[in-house]
């Protein structure tokens, strides 16, 4: 689907689930964001969180991009004009998934960070440290 098939209602529909939400919530704060990132962002697996970038993506909502074996998404830059006041809305409206997935970013470190821990041989230690400071 493309940005100009994009209707209130399909919008809506991507929006009505929560993952999704959160997803796109989570990628209106950041330029971009790795899917190992967002795996770990949002303490979910990996199949289950690619499965809804790819249905965000299939919509008109997100744009990817390969670098090497990752995925980076990030908004749609050419999304109308419309639906930014829906997202700052819910944004600003705070859902609890939100926010704790944006605190997991926060307390993981820059995004430089992050992405470097995310791409080492193990991404377990990404978000093991409670004081922000990656393993």
């Amino acid at each position: 689907m493309t940005t100009a098939a994009l209707t209130p209602a399909a919008l809506h529909r991507c929006l009505a689930d929560e993952t999704r939400l959160t997803l796109i919530l989570l990628l209106g704060t950041e330029s971009e964001l790795c899917v190992c990132e967002l795996t770990e962002a949002l303490a979910a697996p990996q199949p289950r969180i690619s499965r809804h970038l790819a249905h965000l993506r299939r919509a008109g909502l997100l744009h990817g991009r390969r670098q090497g074996a990752w995925i980076y998404y990030r908004l749609n830059p050419a999304l109308p004009d419309w639906i930014h006041p829906i997202l700052e809305a819910s944004r600003d409206a705070a859902p609890a998934a939100f926010v704790a997935a944006r605190q997991r970013l926060i307390d993981a470190g820059t995004a430089s960070r992050r992405q470097a821990a995310c791409h080492a041989e193990s991404t377990s230690a990404l978000f093991s440290s409670t004081s922000g400071d990656i393993a």
